[in-house]
């Protein structure tokens, strides 16, 4: 990959109420991490494009993310592309990002997938601190090795870790770690799928989850997936063998979830149909 110097990148956005709508209040950056002007779609609700490093993360990269979402403000981050995790010489690519949702504000956190080229060697830490009475609805994506260009991560090394706190106390964390194709191929990890994801969202309904299944059902055999709810969150777990297939089932979850999480209709960022 390229020889280039490893980027040292922080993003710090704080999203506030400000008359009829929510607005980015407070912005600082380092490096080539960015927002591109915020979209209002919705009304008052806050649309949000992340803009990742030219060309992808490097071994050696640090990238830093936090989102505050201050009371009463309502925010849709997502991102226009895959982030793509080239091959590392030796040096570990870091990604950290906390996410700060307050009382009566919602965030809702959805990136296109990350795609971990064979030999990468990159660290995701991802922090959801929830206060009570605030809404989340986020996912994580992930895609190990090209299997379309026929290239399976033969080798490499991921370690993430996606953590949920309510008022301080964590709730949820949850592991995705892998040396090479260990956990691609064994029978207790991804089965043999080239494709994770997880969706979390701050919802506890039993007949809900009983629709969601329903869909999940209409993605089988292509897709496994499964959804539960505890300490209350809904939680949905997937295996797929193409990120494009693993989107379309999340979208679907997302349009049932939405409204009852959000009281709000489901509507696609405008990104995803470039």
């Amino acid at each position: 990959m390229s020889s280039r110097a490893s980027w040292q990148a922080e993003l710090v956005l704080e999203f506030a109420p400000r008359a009829d709508k929510t607005r980015l209040v407070s912005s600082h950056r380092r490096g080539p991490l960015a927002v591109q002007r915020p979209f209002f779609p919705e009304g008052n609700l806050n649309h949000t494009y992340l803009l990742h490093p030219p060309g992808g993360v490097v071994g050696g990269d640090k990238l830093d993310i936090n989102i505050q979402v201050e009371p009463q403000a309502q925010v849709l981050i997502t991102t226009p592309g895959a982030t793509k995790f080239y091959r590392s010489a030796g040096a570990q690519a870091q990604l950290q990002q906390n996410l700060h949702i307050a009382n009566g504000a919602s965030l809702e956190w959805m990136p296109l997938e990350n795609i971990f080229f064979p030999g990468t060697k990159t660290a995701i830490k991802t922090s959801i601190h929830l206060q009570q009475g605030g809404q989340f609805i986020g996912w994580e994506m992930n895609c190990l090795g090209r299997p379309a260009n026929g290239e399976a991560f033969a080798k490499g090394t991921i370690d993430s870790d996606f953590a949920f706190y309510r008022d301080g106390e964590l709730i949820m964390l949850d592991r995705f770690t892998t040396e090479g194709e260990s956990l691609v191929t064994s029978p207790v990890g991804m089965r043999g799928f080239s494709a994770q994801a997880m969706l979390v969202a701050t919802l506890a309904d039993d007949a809900l989850v009983e629709e969601l299944q329903t869909i999940l059902a209409s993605f089988a055999p292509k897709i496994w997936a499964g959804a539960s709810i505890f300490d209350g969150i809904l939680v949905l777990r997937i295996l797929a063998s193409q990120s494009q297939e693993m989107l379309q089932l999340l979208t679907a979850a997302w349009r049932l979830l939405r409204p009852e999480t959000l009281g709000r209709a489901a509507m696609p960022p405008r990104i995803w149909a470039t």
